[in-house]
């Protein structure tokens, strides 16, 4: 059930070129809030930024009650975000969207692919799947050296390579190119990005079972507007709602 409730700034960092990280305290329990999912963050306290902005969560401590997020500045809304202070209040609409669903799936190695923004929640599900026994191997992609972060993160979690597209860092390339390089062996992927390397990925892995985290503009973020559908194979007129039927969807359950 989603809840509107305030959550407190404890701390805001910027990590990386113009990505932030964010700490908040919540009042109300997380107890429910599963990895994939993510907030939606009224930006303001006046009518400059009418539409809320969604945010995945990147991690959560539910016994002390604290979430973080990671975002990074691509407009106005985001840059207003990014000027908050610590003990500023955030109105948020939480969870929002549908998770992973690893408590349903009999999975022991698991391939993690995020490319810049669509890293932070694969964070926290790595740091699940670990507490399941599950073997992790993480490929995280960014456009260069002064984007990348939460490297040592993963690394502590399992097996981290990096890639940034003009090889400042780590491989160069895609992290397609670290796939058909490794040849890593898995039960399950589940990838969080951009939507061209969401295609990318589930066409180089059209052979496995994956789920992938969808990256969309979002009017209301409750499923009401129908500003975040995307098409899905079922039929021509066939659609789903990213920010109430996923974003998190199996990787053939819709149109990329």
């Amino acid at each position: 059930m989603i809840t509107k409730s305030l959550l407190t700034i404890e701390q805001v960092n910027e990590i990386a070129l113009d990505t932030f990280e964010m700490k908040l305290k919540a009042t109300v329990s997380l107890d429910e809030v599963e990895p994939g999912q993510f907030i939606h963050i009224r930006i303001g306290n006046d009518n400059a930024h009418q539409l809320r902005r969604p945010i995945s969560i990147a991690d959560l401590d539910k016994p002390k009650q604290m979430m973080t997020i990671v975002f990074k500045v691509v407009g106005t809304g985001t840059e207003t975000l990014a000027q908050a202070n610590v003990g500023d209040k955030l109105d948020i609409l939480l969870p929002c969207g549908t998770g992973y669903p690893i408590d349903k799936l009999e999975v022991q190695k698991a391939l993690l692919i995020g490319g810049g923004i669509g890293v932070p929640p694969l964070y926290y599900l790595a740091k699940q799947l670990v507490q399941k026994g599950v073997e992790v191997i993480v490929i995280l992609g960014f456009q260069s050296k002064e984007y990348v972060f939460y490297e040592e993160k993963f690394a502590s979690l399992g097996v981290c390579h990096v890639v940034t597209n003009d090889g400042s860092y780590g491989s160069k390339g895609f992290v397609t190119n670290v796939i058909q390089e490794q040849s890593p062996t898995f039960d399950y992927y589940f990838s969080c990005g951009p939507t061209p390397m969401l295609r990318a990925v589930s066409q180089t892995l059209s052979d496995k079972k994956g789920y992938l985290s969808l990256e969309e503009r979002m009017g209301c973020g409750v499923g009401t507007c129908f500003a975040c559908v995307i098409p899905t194979p079922e039929s021509s007129t066939s659609y789903k709602k990213v920010c109430q039927d996923g974003p998190v969807f199996e990787a053939d359950e819709v149109i990329l």
